[in-house]
């Protein structure tokens, strides 16, 4: 769509700058939707099933998610929204911090402040952010550090999720860099700060009103940033950062602050609740640890955003709810992904693992993109089998099959199994 056309539509669909205000999100509705297989898990080993488990949920502009809990609001999208490349709006998952979240948003009052150590402190409205520069639009993974956490053993604090805490999609907006550019960093800055406007009292009771994140100033990932007012070409659910949140290609979720509103230049390091202690990682390969280390006070840590996404794969079909027969065509197929380069393979197997088939691949849609892969397989005889995938990404990282431990839950993406039956013909 031409530049000009595109800026005209987006504001007539958001009334040219007037009120916009969303149903409250507190009104949710329990459906009676349940996967029988996970409601029999209970830990406290390992959760062996794709999803988490939580009733599903229905929210305003979402359609029935996983609900883990509800102050913070945590959904997770269910395995079958993950059959194509980039994830339905209504589907995307939602992960908040603090438990008051916004319902409505003036758009004629609403401004994305840059302050602190900027040569010129400015502020933008909405209009100004769509009128002012020029728009670009990139495919991007947005995966909660703590996806699959519920995988962990032994198990740790923090949301149980299982693998749907992630979702990709096409996001349109302002280049972060022109917004810094214009505001001009001053010499001495070291700390890019975010914030959006959720707020309340933090985890046990920690006085952390406010979600606040940075990233280093030289840090490569605000190169490829973007403040985006569209997802997957429309305006941003109010659940997902309406309207407009932080998008950082190749970056874990807790930077893709929502509702963003205040951009900060910081001559010192950040030390909020939300970059220390929270949100930090093993200063160790793959952040893996110990609980035997962490207890005696020998890991040093260091904040998440330090590293990239590792890569990863996930089978999407078939899962397990429906045999296979034996002699009849099937078709293995899910996404991959990696923060750290574009996804250049991904290789199946039907024997757990033991030896390997290249899969096709699906469309390119860019490096930080789900790449949608497809295999198909005919079983030869009747039985259990155990399928898995995994992949490698442009830089020459493999997906492994070693676990990884940390207190917090984060850097999962272990080789992905699935058990299967085929019935014999």
């Amino acid at each position: 769509m031409h530049e000009s056309m595109q800026r005209r539509r987006l504001l007539a669909m958001l009334g040219g700058g007037a009120a916009v205000l969303a149903t409250r999100p507190a009104l949710a509705v329990v459906s009676g939707q349940t996967e029988m297989a996970q409601v029999s898990f209970t830990g406290p080993g390992a959760n062996p099933y794709w999803n988490g488990v939580g009733p599903y949920v229905s929210y305003p502009q979402k359609l029935p998610l996983q609900r883990l809990t509800d102050r913070p609001i945590q959904l997770e999208t269910p395995r079958q929204y993950f059959r194509e490349a980039f994830t339905p709006n209504a589907a995307f998952f939602v992960r908040y911090h603090l438990p008051v979240t916004p319902n409505e948003v003036d758009l004629a009052a609403w401004r994305l402040r840059l302050e602190g150590n900027f040569e010129h402190p400015v502020e933008y409205s909405f209009a100004q952010l769509v009128r002012d520069f020029k728009p670009v639009s990139i495919a991007a993974v947005n995966q909660c550090s703590g996806n699959s956490r519920s995988r962990f053993e032994p198990r740790v604090a923090g949301g149980q999720w299982g693998n749907g805490a992630m979702g990709n999609a096409m996001w349109t907006g302002v280049r972060l860099r022109d917004l810094l550019e214009r505001a001009g960093i001053r010499r001495g800055v070291g700390w890019i700060q975010f914030e959006g406007l959720d707020h309340g009292v933090g985890p046990a009771g920690k006085p952390s009103a406010r979600f606040m994140k940075s990233l280093p100033a030289h840090d490569p990932g605000l190169d490829r940033a973007v403040v985006a007012f569209l997802m997957n070409g429309e305006p941003l659910p109010m659940l997902n950062g309406f309207p407009v949140r932080l998008v950082v290609p190749g970056k874990f979720a807790t930077y893709w602050t929502k509702h963003l509103s205040f951009i900060r230049a910081l001559t010192g390091e950040d030390d909020n609740f939300w970059m220390k202690p929270a949100y930090r990682i093993p200063d160790t390969p793959r952040g893996n640890t110990t609980p035997e280390a962490v207890a005696a006070g020998k890991v040093r840590s260091v904040p998440i955003g330090t590293v990239d996404m590792p890569v990863r794969s996930f089978i999407v079909d078939p899962d397990g709810s429906a045999p296979l027969v034996q002699g009849m065509p099937s078709l293995i197929r899910g996404v991959a992904f990696s923060g750290q380069g574009a996804v250049v393979k991904v290789e199946v197997s039907v024997d757990g693992g033991k030896s390997w088939s290249r899969a096709a691949l699906g469309a390119n849609h860019g490096p930080y993109s789900f790449r949608t892969y497809s295999h198909r397989w005919t079983p030869g005889s009747g039985g259990r089998y155990t399928l898995a995938v995994r992949a490698t990404d442009s830089a020459g990282h493999v997906q492994t099959d070693q676990p990884v431990w940390n207190p917090g839950g984060y850097l999962w993406n272990r080789i992905e199994r699935q058990d299967i039956v085929v019935l014999s013909a």
